[in-house]
């Protein structure tokens, strides 16, 4: 069962219909949701949507610092979607049957640095025990610099737990552009 994107506990507005296969589209809606985070030397701004493939809908919306604590994009779009549902974080993959992909503009971490669950373990854990439901795509816009953790495995991992990632070309210089804003020269 896909559900409707929420907005502080209600249903947002229709929203004009997008080609589940305008993967350009999701990923600029993605850097708009990026801009919204708050320039820090200490973050990247990232934007993240929740997608339902096969209707278009997005289900969720998220970008860094969007929520309290050290949030990155993709875990706030998970905490939105069990709040608004009512259940804990970390069975949001109960919600999220079909083909059910995640755009984020930033490759999704694999080393928190703040002691928190990194984003590929969270998109992993939507998967279930058997590997059923939850997110079975990534789509990226760019891998993540090395700048706080080093090399990041994330795509590595979400692979070998048979979650397909696809970059989406043609945006790195603006994602990176945005995410690195409020970083020092």
């Amino acid at each position: 069962m896909c559900v409707p994107e929420f907005n502080n506990g209600g249903p947002r507005p229709p929203q004009p219909s997008i080609d589940p296969k305008d993967h350009a589209t999701y990923m600029r809606l993605a850097l708009d949701q990026a801009q919204e985070s708050p320039p820090k030397p200490s973050n990247f701004r990232v934007g993240a949507l929740l997608v339902d493939e096969t209707t278009g809908s997005i289900l969720a919306r998220g970008y860094t610092l969007e929520l309290e604590g050290n949030t990155h994009a993709e875990q706030c779009c998970l905490i939105k979607l069990a709040q608004a549902h009512d259940i804990a974080e970390d069975r949001v993959g109960e919600l999220l049957a079909g083909d059910v992909v995640l755009y984020t503009t930033m490759e999704p971490c694999n080393l928190r640095l703040s002691g928190n669950l990194p984003c590929v373990d969270r998109i992993i854990r939507t998967r279930g025990e058997g590997g059923k439901g939850g997110i079975r795509k990534v789509y990226i816009g760019v891998q993540e610099p090395e700048k706080f953790v080093g090399e990041n495995k994330g795509r590595a991992k979400l692979e070998e737990h048979g979650i397909e990632v696809v970059h989406v070309a043609g945006f790195e210089e603006d994602i990176l552009r945005v995410a690195t804003a409020g970083h020092g020269r």
